[in-house]
């Protein structure tokens, strides 16, 4: 492989790691300003879960105002939770959409964007680790393909004529 396009290679490889790496450290700063947020203007209710799965839960509840609310987007932090399910939801007064699970934080949004930023050096590192054994493959098998072809043509620069060589007892007589 050219040098040139293995560099290049890399870097982009290098670029993408530090991207996913920046997406995990945006997803656990974006919870936290959500949380915070919620805490500068908290209110609590009880929900009902309309439906759940792994990573999304809808909610619908009813704020002393009369108004009933379901987050577009779901509740933060939704794992755990089964359709049918009556919780408590702590959301922000002026902007409803924005709930959360009465006593879960940002801080569950670590260990996903931790894991994110891990597995993601963990491709880049094994694709690096792979282009550089294909590369040194390569450069090892064309370097012997080279010798075997010099050994089948012979040296261009020795004569085909054997030459004697003299000894020093030959010299001296």
């Amino acid at each position: 492989m050219n040098p040139t396009i293995l560099r290049r290679v890399q870097i982009v490889l290098l670029v993408l790691g530090v991207v996913v790496t920046t997406m995990g450290l945006v997803l656990v700063a974006g919870c936290h300003r959500n949380d915070r947020q919620i805490d500068e203007n908290r209110a609590m209710v009880m929900a009902d879960v309309v439906s759940a799965d792994r990573l999304h839960a809808a909610v619908n509840f009813q704020t002393p105002d009369g108004q009933f609310h379901s987050p577009r987007l779901g509740l933060l932090y939704p794992t755990e939770l089964t359709q049918g399910q009556r919780i408590s939801v702590e959301y922000d007064v002026t902007n409803p959409d924005l709930a959360r699970p009465a006593g879960r934080s940002w801080t569950l949004a670590i260990i996903p964007a931790l894991s994110i930023a891990v597995v993601g050096w963990l491709v880049v590192g094994a694709v690096m680790i792979a282009l550089s054994e294909i590369n040194r493959r390569m450069l090892s098998r064309s370097s012997s393909e080279d010798l075997t072809d010099q050994d089948l043509t012979g040296d261009p620069d020795q004569d085909d004529a054997t030459t004697e060589t003299e000894t020093p007892e030959t010299s001296n007589a």
